[in-house]
């Protein structure tokens, strides 16, 4: 739906058009400023911060008005036909912001996936793979905001002058979230898409989950994995994204054999429900099959679920492990 712009003629006239304007939140504001990672950073050196996204409502605001005060400001006046050349760079500005980003976030990704083929299961090795993905994840999430910025700018500007936006050279790639086509063989679109996968996989999906304490055998829980990859090659492994124990065995195995990864890490913002809403994310991607193994009264209460839904599935008992010693 095109939305129908209204001019603010004076900065009097802003706080009457925020207050009008206050329950108008577009869809791609509102998906594109929540937070995706929680401990965020997007440089090496910096610390890690747990701040909020900036309010959806609030930037999508702040955009228009940043574009649309540069015409209001000149209009009638003798540098009145400057302003679509300075509102064009207002534009372009977020573009380029934009696009640095996607640079950063692709020699991200890069080293995540040197990483994965290196991944060992050592604790030292997954703490440093999961310091990668953070950091890769938050620039992507910098990105996409920044893009969504960029995108309402565009559009203000087009509502503006009648001509639509566009970049000096190259493509416009806009946002996962605004769903505009983007070229298949960019390699950061294909890290987005992996993202979307986490929650319509199009391979089948089999969901993993065990304790973090107490077990050592990798080449039980491994054996048990490569009987399941022998029957569904295809298969993609979803697991519960502990940093020890048996996720990381299985997060080891899944890279020593090249099988696709869906790691879902806890939101601690949801308390003591966050491991039971990991559960149902788990369930949601309608896995093929299950292999769960002993641990705490998540793991029960997963192996109760898939029990119920009638997924096939494997359970895995520490006395195995110390038979298998």
């Amino acid at each position: 739906m095109t939305k129908a712009y209204r001019s603010v003629r004076s900065f009097s006239e802003i706080a009457d058009f925020v207050a009008e304007e206050s329950a108008q939140v577009t869809e791609p504001f509102a998906h594109s400023f929540t937070e995706t990672v929680d401990g965020y950073r997007i440089s090496v050196a910096d610390e890690v911060i747990t701040n909020d996204m900036p309010d959806a409502m609030q930037v999508q605001l702040a955009t228009e008005m940043l574009v649309r005060t540069m015409f209001d400001v000149l209009r009638d006046s003798r540098l009145e036909d400057l302003s679509d050349r300075l509102a064009w760079g207002i534009v372009h500005a977020f573009h380029r912001v934009a696009g640095q980003l996607d640079g950063e976030a692709d020699k991200a990704a890069m080293k995540v996936k040197g990483l994965i083929r290196e991944a060992d299961g050592s604790e030292v090795m997954m703490n440093e793979l999961e310091e990668a993905q953070t950091l890769c994840q938050s620039l992507d999430e910098a990105r996409d905001a920044v893009a969504c910025m960029r995108d309402h700018a565009a559009a203000t500007f087009h509502a503006e002058t009648g001509r639509p936006w566009s970049t000096p050279r190259g493509s416009l790639v806009s946002s996962k979230r605004t769903a505009s086509v983007i070229a298949a063989q960019d390699y950061l679109a294909a890290r987005r898409q992996r993202r979307i996968d986490a929650h319509h996989p199009q391979a089948p999906v089999v969901i993993f989950s065990g304790g973090a304490e107490g077990w050592n055998d990798h080449a039980l829980i491994w054996d048990r994995l490569d009987s399941v990859h022998a029957r569904i090659p295809a298969m993609v492994l979803a697991t519960s994204a502990q940093d020890k124990g048996c996720d990381a065995m299985a997060a080891a195995w899944a890279a020593s054999r090249g099988v696709r990864l869906i790691a879902f890490t806890l939101n601690r913002k949801l308390g003591k429900q966050a491991g039971f809403r990991r559960n149902e994310q788990l369930l949601a991607l309608r896995p093929v099959e299950a292999v769960v193994a002993q641990g705490s009264g998540l793991q029960s209460h997963l192996a109760r679920e898939v029990r119920a839904k009638g997924i096939p599935a494997h359970f895995i008992c520490l006395a195995q492990q110390r038979k298998a010693a």
